[in-house]
């Protein structure tokens, strides 16, 4: 089974675009140069197909990962199917699995203690089975049931799922959260010049989420659901915002539904040339008898024993995404 630099590759979805499993033209789209910005994409075959529209949309995807196979891989983004159920992804693995070498995994949505359990035992299974030359199959958990939102079992249950996916995590590559799913529950949703932190009961949950995996996973933001053909200064301006508050919380990348919203969230990963040289400098740090200094800008102090792990981090995002000047 071969372990690809998961270190890198938990950081490289970026803006994961999602799109109906019924999409034929996607591969044509990739080749074309359509997608600025495409790093991962998402064929999903849940909450996107109706129920008895499945069976066709199972098979056009394995249509469309064919045309994708054909693709070169330097131009191909990391493609990721959303499926159903435990018995749904076992099903989509087998009839998907003379295109492993192109899924990068699966989207697990309504992950929590009612199916965790399976989807651990099936990822387990699957990547045993790989022989040496076989790429890993990675998984994303979804949370997003109302068992996560409520407040009197949240915690509890927050421990127990990343207790259990702790037992597997080198499979693992991102946490993700359902911010549409989580307003539903209450019945709220914010316009375009508020964002999902302007929620109280959501920004509350999205803390627990944070608190309790972002020190050993990497955790991605909820989706933006406003778009146009072209930035208006109205959507794209909320996204700008609702991103740099995801930064500052602890998520990193976002759930995207356009691709015009792909740019934006691609700009957003990129470092800023400060952070780029204090991390550099942490990184680098002089084995002296001192623990602290002030940065080259000279207006912050950088703290060795305290800043190691995020300077790990800006590092591998510049190394991904590129740095930016203030």
């Amino acid at each position: 089974m071969l372990l690809e630099d998961k270190e890198r590759l938990k950081y490289s979805i970026g803006g994961l675009l999602y799109a109906p499993g019924m999409s034929r033209k996607v591969p044509q789209k990739i080749r074309d140069g359509a997608f600025p910005a495409l790093t991962s994409l998402a064929f999903c075959l849940e909450d996107t197909i109706q129920d008895d529209c499945l069976e066709e949309a199972e098979l056009v995807l394995k249509e469309v990962l064919g045309e994708l196979s054909e693709i070169d891989e330097k131009i191909r983004p990391l493609v990721f199917v959303r499926i159903r159920t435990p018995e749904h992804m076992k099903h989509i693995i087998s009839l998907y699995k003379e295109y492993d070498d192109v899924i990068t995994g699966y989207l697990l949505p309504k992950f929590d203690l009612s199916n965790m359990d399976e989807y651990v035992s099936l990822v387990s299974e699957v990547n045993r089975s790989k022989s040496h030359d076989q790429k890993v199959t990675y998984i994303m958990p979804i949370l997003e049931t109302k068992m996560i939102a409520d407040v009197a079992t949240r915690v509890g249950t927050l421990i127990k799922i990343k207790e259990t996916l702790d037992t597997i995590k080198d499979y693992v590559l991102n946490i993700r959260v359902g911010g549409n799913d989580f307003c539903n529950l209450y019945g709220v949703r914010r316009i375009a010049n508020q964002t999902i932190y302007d929620i109280g009961v959501i920004r509350d949950i999205f803390v627990d989420i944070i608190n309790i995996f972002a020190s050993d996973y990497v955790v991605s933001g909820p989706v933006w659901e406003y778009f146009g053909a072209v930035q208006d200064g109205i959507w794209d301006k909320g996204l700008r915002r609702e991103l740099e508050l995801d930064r500052l919380n602890g998520f990193i990348g976002k759930t995207a539904i356009h691709p015009t919203q792909l740019p934006i969230i691609y700009e957003s990963l990129k470092v800023r040339k400060s952070d780029y040289n204090d991390a550099m400098k942490i990184l680098g740090w002089d084995k002296g008898p001192l623990g602290v200094a002030k940065s080259e800008s000279g207006n912050r102090m950088n703290e060795v024993k305290v800043h190691t792990k995020w300077a790990k981090k800006i590092s591998i995002l510049a190394d991904i995404y590129g740095v930016k000047d203030e």
